[in-house]
């Protein structure tokens, strides 16, 4: 992670803890050993996964300064005390899988946007604490966004200051989640900044997003759907480069500013596949070309020097993530054939089997 001696923030409050990026964050964050005290507070839908925060549980020493909540974000009487005894919350609690908010936008609004209110509320009376004398600081708010909320771009990269133009119902309310974040910070003086992830890959990944699902079907000698022509363009960022990002910005990000995590590894989906079909040593025919989601997004791409400047700089490359994250998963299949069962056969049926009825060969 970063700055592993003297952390500025010592009581954590980490909600999606249990989700990917979150548990990377929480399992990172407590291995350093630096006397950080960490609660998560996670609501345990599909995608939040106890089993993640297992090696931190399995650790007497990282276990005893480890809480785990079970709760919604959008709760006020869930966030409030939790709120009122740290000194940051760093907010990864998203519903996140743009093909889920196609399916069932609401869920997207209530986690991404009125969970935000609640707990940017929460801290707002902690602020108000510090003005009565009740404790001596409020805590800094970290605000987990996505590239996605710029939109499809075309050429170049986006930068902080650009314009939001969010395309799926996904992206939409993680931009309003943080105009919310921003408006805060300017209307009550809360201590605030927002980072935005590239998208992201690892250990852990659920198998709804698109590494994940394709190691895993390829594995199992199963179809591969590949939306439209594959030439959709993503810059790939390894998930304990993200993590280490965020727990950067939380501790050195000026309050009010927005920093972009960019991997600095641009691909197309086809050339991601291509990479992890030859590290598992699977043919490309298993690669269906399926009927396009509506309004994908053709290129993602953003300007990481802001956070640069402030002194991060990543350290996996594509190639050596991809590797790991393949290796991860072929030697971790009881986690993955777990979640890939009960209420995984039926999404997969709504999003994918009329897609795949109608395919054809990859070429």
């Amino acid at each position: 992670m970063t700055d592993a001696l003297q952390p500025r923030f010592r009581r954590l409050l980490v909600t999606g803890g249990a989700g990917f990026i979150g548990s990377c964050f929480v399992r990172d964050l407590l291995a350093r050993r630096d006397g950080s005290r960490v609660s998560v507070l996670d609501k345990l839908t599909y995608a939040g996964n106890r089993a993640n925060l297992a090696p931190v549980e399995a650790d007497p020493e990282q276990a005893s300064r480890f809480r785990f909540v079970v709760g919604d974000i959008a709760d006020p009487a869930v966030v409030a005390p939790l709120v009122a005894e740290s000194d940051a919350v760093v907010n990864f609690a998203a519903e996140s899988h743009v093909d889920r908010s196609i399916l069932d936008p609401e869920a997207f609004l209530r986690t991404d946007v009125l969970g935000v209110h609640v707990l940017l509320e929460a801290c707002r009376a902690e602020r108000e604490r510090v003005r009565a004398g009740d404790r001596a600081a409020a805590p800094r708010f970290l605000q987990v966004s996505t590239d996605e909320v710029y939109g499809s771009v075309a050429t170049g990269a986006s930068r902080e200051d650009d314009r939001l133009e969010p395309r799926s119902p996904y992206s939409s309310a993680k931009a309003a989640g943080e105009l919310l974040v921003h408006s805060y910070f300017v209307t009550y003086g809360l201590d605030a900044v927002v980072t935005r992830g590239s998208n992201t890959y690892g250990p852990y990944h659920h198998p709804e997003k698109l590494i994940p699902l394709f190691i895993t079907n390829a594995m199992d000698d199963q179809p591969l759907p590949l939306y439209g022509d594959g030439l959709q363009r993503r810059d790939w960022l390894y998930v304990a480069d993200h993590a280490g990002a965020i727990g950067h910005v939380l501790e050195h990000g000026v309050a009010g500013e927005t920093y972009n995590v960019s991997g600095g590894n641009e691909r197309t989906n086809r050339e991601v596949v291509t990479a992890l079909l030859a590290r598992l040593g699977k043919p490309w025919s298993l690669v269906r070309t399926v009927e396009d989601r509506p309004g994908h997004d053709r290129r993602y791409a953003m300007d990481g020097s802001k956070l640069s400047a402030l002194g991060w700089t990543n350290t996996m490359t594509f190639e050596e993530g991809l590797a790991a994250t393949v290796d991860w998963f072929r030697d971790n299949q009881n986690w993955w054939r777990a979640i890939k069962s009960g209420e995984w056969d039926d999404y997969y049926r709504r999003q994918y089997g009329a897609r795949l009825a109608g395919s054809r060969e990859a070429t």
